[in-house]
């Protein structure tokens, strides 16, 4: 991963909570039948703690060769959510936190297309299914922003 990630190694390091295995499990569940993925991964092997969700590349041009979501929750209702896009020439990252930090508020961004720290602060609903919603109607706004060029 790029962009001056805040949460290299462990996710524990993150939050200091443990993953919220049940809320991945409801998550994945409800990403697996969204036409929007082709693949729903449960805690891959480069990245144990997490979801990673592939985006049908239908939804890019072809300069763009694959996009996925990264999803991490933890017990607390901390958050870490990382969409990638690979590119021909080059990387696109985007994140949405919720952890402590010495850098932002509790709730920031880190915008792309480097998802520099610190990052932007911000305020994500308090509900996990809203945040889902606001981070891939985001997703979906920069997917049509391909095709309005």
């Amino acid at each position: 991963m790029s962009g001056g990630r805040d949460d290299a190694g462990s996710t524990d390091d993150v939050s200091g909570a443990p993953i919220d295995f049940d809320r991945l499990n409801a998550i994945e569940e409800r990403f697996i039948t969204d036409d929007r993925f082709t693949e729903v991964e449960r805690q891959p092997e480069f990245a144990p703690d997490r979801i990673v969700c592939r985006y049908d590349p239908g939804f890019y041009p072809q300069r763009v060769q694959s996009a996925r979501l990264e999803v991490v929750w933890f017990e607390n209702g901390d958050l870490s959510l990382h969409y990638h896009e690979e590119h021909r020439d080059g990387e696109f990252d985007h994140r949405w936190d919720r952890h402590p930090s010495d850098h932002n508020a509790r709730d920031h961004v880190h915008p792309g297309p480097d998802a520099p720290t610190p990052g932007d602060d911000a305020s994500h609903p308090a509900e996990w299914r809203d945040v889902l919603s606001m981070v891939l109607g985001e997703i979906e706004d920069r997917q049509r922003a391909f095709w309005a060029e």
